[in-house]
């Protein structure tokens, strides 16, 4: 639980800095939310200080899919090579290490 010093400053737990992401510098906004207040992190702005554009933010995601698939065709060539498939058993992973409950969200995902 946080506490309010002296020069109305607030410590974000451990927990919830790790969990949303925040770091040192990030800025947080504070909205009113009829008896409560919500924080809200402030979306990052790209490194030239502007938000991006969606012609830009499409670049990076197909930028990234590629790169996804540069890698699943590597892994694929291998698991070939060796003369097996990539199975749920030898893929690094396991559904239940990536969703922690029967609803299916993902873990660290507000409840």
């Amino acid at each position: 639980m946080g506490k309010v010093t002296s020069k109305l400053q607030l410590t974000v737990p451990k927990a919830i800095a790790d969990q949303y992401g925040i770091r040192p510098g990030d800025e947080l906004e504070w909205v009113p939310a009829g008896e409560s207040i919500r924080i809200q992190l402030v979306r990052r702005k790209a490194k030239g200080g502007h938000e991006l554009t969606t012609e830009e933010k499409l670049a990076l995601f197909d930028a990234n899919m590629a790169r996804i698939d540069k890698l699943q065709a590597k892994q694929s060539a291998e698991a070939k090579a060796k003369g097996t498939r990539i199975t749920r058993e030898n893929r690094g992973w396991t559904r239940e290490e990536l969703y922690d409950d029967e609803r299916g969200l993902p873990r660290g995902f507000p409840r």
